[in-house]
């Protein structure tokens, strides 16, 4: 691995924030402070996270640092949740949402299972 850049786990999280940022871009302006806020910030700390545990000096710690992203999915899919039953997102996004949520967790499961090899 060259950098964190070079992982298909932070290339998938990446698009994953890119997409939040554009659709929430349609919500509520009340919402902006609230559940539009939280949902950035939690989409941003997925690749953060996984650049930032690439950086560190074991694996050890990388995995630390994957399931902290891995923590940030979950408030990710319970906000997807909220959002539809708030009627901010309508349900097919929400669902395809999570399906890219699926994807990028079980990517980083399977970089956390290479690293504890």
């Amino acid at each position: 691995m060259k950098t964190h850049k070079d992982l298909i786990a932070w290339q998938k999280s990446i698009n994953l924030v890119t997409e939040v940022y554009q659709i929430t871009k349609g919500f509520p302006k009340d919402e902006m402070y609230g559940i539009v806020n939280q949902l950035r910030r939690a989409a941003v700390s997925v690749p953060s996270n996984i650049a930032e545990g690439a950086a560190r000096a074991s694996k050890k710690e990388f995995c630390q640092f994957l399931y902290f992203a891995l923590g940030s999915m979950a408030e990710l899919e319970t906000q997807f949740i909220l959002c539809e039953n708030l009627e901010y997102m309508n349900p097919e996004i929400s669902n395809k949402l999570q399906i890219k949520l699926t994807k990028i967790r079980k990517t980083i499961l399977g970089l956390i299972s290479f690293l504890k090899k």
